[in-house]
C-alpha cells in the first residue's frame, strides 16, 4: 500500500542496523536512497549491491555528521546527482557510557556532536532544497532514554531529549513550506549497538522480561514506524514522538 514512488532520501548511518533495514525499505517502496556511513566501506556498499538489486539508484556518502563542512559536501553531492532531496531519516547516532562525576569531556563532545548536532546540520542542509520542491518529510531516530531518561547515559538520553524539542520546533516552522517533520523512539532493539551489552551473561533475556511485549525487535520493526511517517498516510501527522518499544517507555527503571 505504502509507496514513495519519485522520492529522493537519505539516510544518515544507512549501513547497518536500522539505517540499513530504512534504506532497503525505503527502495522496496520505490524510493532512489542515499546512505551515508562512516569508516564500515564494505558494509555500505553491500546495501547499495541490494538496493540496486531491486532496481532503484543508490547513492553512498561517507560523511562525519558531526562535521558542518562534511554534511555541507555530502548535501550538495547527493543535490548535484538528482537535483532534489525530499526525504531525510537522521539515523545516525552513538550509545557511550558516561558516569557524571567521572565524565570524560571526549565521550560527551562526541555524543553530543553525533547525536544532536549532526541532525541540526543534515536539516540545515537539505531544507532549503525542500522549500524549493514545496515538499519534505524528516524522520528524526531518537529513543526511549529522550523519554524517560537513562541512568549511566544521561548525556545520551539529553541528545534524543534535545531531538524531540527540535522535531516539536520544525515541526510548526516547517509546516508552512510542506514539509512534515516526526520522530521514531526505539527501545532497545537487535544491532551491533547493542551487541556488548546483549553478550553479558543472562543480560538478553533479563532486557527481554522487562518489555512488556516480551521480545527485542529486529531493526525492521523500527523501520516500518519510519516508512509510514514519511508516507501519504501520515500526512496529517507532524511533531509526533512516535515510541516503538514494545510498551517499556509505559514502564520504570
Amino acid at each position: 500500500m505504502i509507496r514513495l514512488n519519485g522520492r529522493k532520501a537519505l539516510i544518515t548511518g544507512g549501513s547497518r542496523g536500522i539505517g540499513r533495514a530504512t534504506a532497503l525499505l525505503f527502495a522496496r517502496a520505490g524510493a532512489d536512497v542515499a546512505i551515508n556511513y562512516v569508516s564500515n566501506s564494505e558494509a555500505a556498499m553491500a546495501v547499495r549491491k541490494e538496493i540496486e538489486a531491486m532496481g532503484r539508484e543508490c547513492l553512498v556518502c561517507k560523511a562525519e555528521v558531526s562535521s558542518k563542512s562534511d554534511v555541507d559536501a555530502m548535501v550538495n553531492g547527493i543535490l548535484s546527482r538528482w537535483g532534489e532531496l525530499d526525504t531525510v531519516v537522521n539515523n545516525a547516532g552513538v550509545w557511550t557510557y558516561l558516569e557524571l562525576g567521572r565524565m570524560e569531556e571526549s565521550v560527551y563532545r562526541e555524543t553530543m556532536g553525533i547525536n544532536l548536532d549532526g541532525v541540526f546540520f543534515v536539516i540545515n542542509a537539505a531544507v532549503p532544497a525542500m522549500k524549493e520542491k514545496g515538499r519534505g518529510w524528516i524522520v528524526n531516530v531518537t529513543s526511549t532514554a529522550g523519554v524517560r531518561g537513562e541512568a549511566l547515559h544521561s548525556h545520551y538520553a539529553a541528545s534524543k531529549g534535545a531531538l524531540h524539542a527540535l522535531t516539536k520546533s520544525l515541526a510548526v516552522e516547517l509546516a508552512p513550506c510542506n514539509i512534515r517533520v516526526n520522530s521514531v523512539a526505539p527501545g532497545w532493539v537487535d544491532t551491533d549497538m547493542c551487541t556488548g551489552t546483549f553478550a553479558e551473561p543472562g543480560m538478553r533475556e533479563k532486557i527481554r522480561q522487562t518489555i512488556p511485549l516480551k521480545r527485542i525487535p529486529p531493526p525492521e520493526d523500527i523501520a516500518g514506524p519510519i516508512l509510514f511517517l514519511v508516507s501519504d498516510l501520515a500526512r496529517h501527522i507532524t511533531g509526533e514522538i512516535l515510541d516503538v518499544n514494545g510498551g517499556s517507555v509505559l514502564c520504570g527503571g
